[in-house]
């Protein structure tokens, strides 16, 4: 139905909580957003039908496109076959190759557990081969319900800074978003962007301060995207942090930012669906800053769906200054090829916020898009599709960095 346009007739197959949560508004943007980035649908394969939790059944389809493809993951009641639960994932069997600047034979991974309780999340610590004491980093990655990996199609960027890394002598704990493990937290109302970040992040932060070969005194935060927005909150809860590492961190309030990037792909992809798009974000972007925001406003007039309580925090969080009153190392990384966070409208921040500080280095990568993939000409979401790997020089900047920090 998705394929065909048929939206609304989605949406009555919800759930109640899942439409609290998720229109058909908020599919379509999703959805024409996907199709964007890996061009309209060749193919849809047979659904996959497996136990999720009690009383719900996990149902994976995969989708062929002209440019890729994707997964659609559905939670589904088993009595009712009401949908309880959406999203849309990378394809299932992406291949990743090792980047060439890892070397597994210098260092060990093995799984962890982080945090307890209900909403732990499964995560990997990756660490170098040796006697140490080796620096360390927590990774946080981007908005959204993001694997430890951060995959994207056939590409796992968090996978290659890890084993870069540690290839390079650093030790390196990633774990998966408790909204990736436990996706009905995320519209649970009440949850805020600290909730999604903060708490695991302290305690992997803990936990490889455990690890008998890291320095318990050199564990830094590095985050991605939103993740390195978060990173000053993490700081500021766990002040044993040594550091921050931030890659394209974004700084621009949210709600203008996916305004930002709706119009960047709408003249990529023009016509009459996406301008509908446009003018959908353009709406809810607006009720997020408007002072008639509040918690009970329906998260399905929210940009993407997610709670009123996560958009009245974030437009409360000055992510600038509270790295600003931190008295901490900050490297500060920037793809000059990025549209979704920028030069002109993020960075800007961030040197304004942080100027004068002599603990602060800010560096641009002129040929590197937001994930950290160097290229040429104007970066697209389709540009994300075909394997390739974190930048080396990247890699080799942020190791030499904490080394030296």
């Amino acid at each position: 139905m998705t394929r065909n346009g048929r939206f609304a007739e989605v949406e009555e197959l919800f759930g109640p909580r899942l439409r609290a949560a998720a229109s058909a508004d908020t599919l379509r943007i999703g959805w024409e957003g996907e199709l964007a980035r890996i061009g309209p649908v060749l193919a849809v394969g047979e659904p996959l039908s497996e136990p999720a939790k009690p009383g719900l059944v996990r149902v994976s389809i995969p989708v062929t496109c002209e440019r890729g493809g994707l997964t659609v993951v559905l939670g589904v009641d088993d009595d009712d076959g009401m949908v309880q639960g959406m999203r849309l994932a990378p394809p299932a069997g992406g291949a990743w190759e090792p980047p060439g600047y890892a070397n597994p034979k210098r260092f060990a991974e093995h799984e962890v557990t982080i945090g307890d309780g209900p909403f732990a999340v499964p995560g990997t610590l990756t660490v170098p081969r040796g006697r140490g004491k080796f620096p360390g980093v927590v990774m946080l990655s981007g908005g959204g319900t993001f694997d430890r990996d951060e995959t994207s199609g056939a590409n796992k960027p968090f996978k290659d800074l890890a084993w870069g890394l540690a290839s390079r002598g650093v030790a390196v704990a990633r774990f998966d978003k408790v909204t990736h493990v436990h996706s009905e937290v995320g519209s649970e109302p009440g949850f805020t962007m600290a909730d999604e970040y903060v708490p695991h992040a302290v305690a992997a932060v803990r936990l490889l301060q455990s690890q008998p070969t890291v320095d318990p005194e050199r564990v830094f935060v590095l985050g991605h995207s939103m993740g390195g927005s978060a990173a000053p909150r993490v700081a500021t809860a766990e002040p044993s942090v040594a550091g921050l590492v931030t890659l394209a961190a974004d700084a621009l309030p949210l709600s203008q930012a996916v305004v930002r990037v709706a119009r960047y792909i709408a003249e990529l992809t023009p016509g009459p669906e996406m301008q509908a798009v446009i003018d959908t974000i353009t709406r809810q972007a607006a009720l997020v800053e408007s002072p008639d925001l509040s918690p009970a406003t329906p998260a399905a007039d929210l940009p993407f769906g997610w709670p009123a309580s996560y958009w009245l925090d974030l437009r409360g969080y000055d992510r600038v200054g509270t790295a600003a009153a931190l008295d901490k190392p900050l490297l500060i990384l920037q793809g000059g090829r990025d549209y979704q966070v920028t030069v002109a409208d993020d960075l800007v921040r961030w040197r304004a916020g942080l100027a004068g500080r002599p603990n602060v280095t800010i560096r641009v990568y002129d040929a590197d898009d937001h994930l950290f993939f160097p290229g040429k000409g104007p970066s697209t979401p389709a540009s994300y599709e075909s394997p390739q790997h974190v930048d080396p020089v990247v890699i080799a900047g942020i190791a030499r960095w904490l080394a030296a920090s």
